[in-house]
């Protein structure tokens, strides 16, 4: 069977933060009519907590998308100079299940997180959000700054992160390719008072954001913590949001951020208002007050990696691009 493979290098050629996030906002309309399946995702830990596989399969259909992502995550990776997320996503044909593409998944994972984010902060965010705080210098700092650029005019972004080093040398770089005025600070609590935006990117155990730092009006795109082994937000932080998650399912049964809160006592099960789903279709009231503050927590869904996904496969096929290889017994 001919099977196209896409690299990581032409993932970020031909996936934009643009089109990315046209391609979510189709597949979450998908999964608000029902025609979508995806299980929650299947995770195995190192003994040592230290690494794990995760595996997420998924369906939507018009047009049809099938195909699964099984990637590894490694935070303390980029210690070791290696990626955190590496894997792939293959794409199946849904009428007979052919295997159409094995592509780099974590430039897919990569883009598509931060689109997400940016997706939820075109619904959420103040119109003149404009003052952005990144905590965390890692890929998806990066990833968000491009993406938040193109919902909301940027002008002043603050970087902190737990090796000052790190700050710093986000804030050169990223002056350099985004043009804007980047200011590297000593502590999260500096980058978060004032800001408009906050997205909290790390891979904590222990909370980085506290709630009173929180200035009204905010929105927050909680992102770095995706499983039970990791917190970015006290219970503070999310008591004083309007909260907001791409999985009601993913949330209760994997984040610490919002299992902490519950836990402690400072919300109870009615706190989380809905969906990504439910504010790209309308079906429930995003910021309803410029006051509110506003959170959007991030899971991660096997349909955002196969829209992402397909919609490479596509610019791929049509601009005859990627590498063909023969997988599988001839028939």
């Amino acid at each position: 069977m001919d099977t196209l493979v896409i690299s990581a290098a032409l993932v970020r050629e031909l996936l934009s933060p643009e089109d990315c996030i046209e391609a979510l906002e189709a597949a979450l309309t998908a999964a608000a009519r029902g025609d979508v399946v995806q299980p929650l995702r299947a995770v195995a830990w190192r003994p040592d907590a230290q690494g794990a596989v995760a595996g997420m399969p998924g369906y939507i259909g018009e047009p049809a998308v099938l195909g699964a992502k099984v990637i590894a995550v490694f935070p303390d990776n980029r210690q070791r100079g290696k990626p955190s997320h590496q894997g792939i996503v293959v794409l199946h044909d849904p009428t007979d299940g052919r295997l159409m593409a094995i592509i780099d998944a974590g430039e897919i994972t990569a883009i598509r997180t931060a689109a997400a984010s940016a997706l939820a902060t075109r619904l959420l965010a103040r119109e003149d959000a404009s003052v952005l705080a990144l905590l965390g210098t890692g890929v998806q700092a990066k990833e968000h700054l491009r993406a938040l650029r193109t919902v909301r005019p940027i002008r002043e972004v603050r970087v902190w992160s737990r090796t000052p080093d790190h700050a710093q040398e986000f804030a050169r770089r990223a002056e350099e390719v985004e043009g804007l005025r980047v200011l590297a600070v000593s502590t999260a609590e500096r980058a978060v008072r004032g800001a408009e935006i906050v997205c909290t990117l790390t891979a904590a155990r222990s909370p980085v954001l506290r709630g009173e730092w929180l200035m009204q009006g905010a929105h927050v795109n909680a992102v770095g913590a995706s499983t039970r082994a990791f917190r970015e937000l006290d219970a503070q932080a999310v008591a004083r949001s309007r909260l907001f998650a791409d999985s009601a399912a993913s949330l209760r049964a994997e984040s610490a951020d919002y299992l902490g809160a519950l836990e402690e006592g400072a919300i109870d099960g009615a706190h989380l208002i809905g969906e990504l789903e439910e504010l790209v279709t309308g079906s429930v009231p995003g910021r309803t007050d410029p006051a509110q503050i506003t959170l959007f927590k991030s899971l991660g869904l096997a349909l955002e990696d196969l829209a992402a996904a397909q919609r490479v496969f596509d610019a791929s096929v049509a601009q005859g691009r990627g590498v063909h290889v023969e997988i599988g017994a001839p028939h």
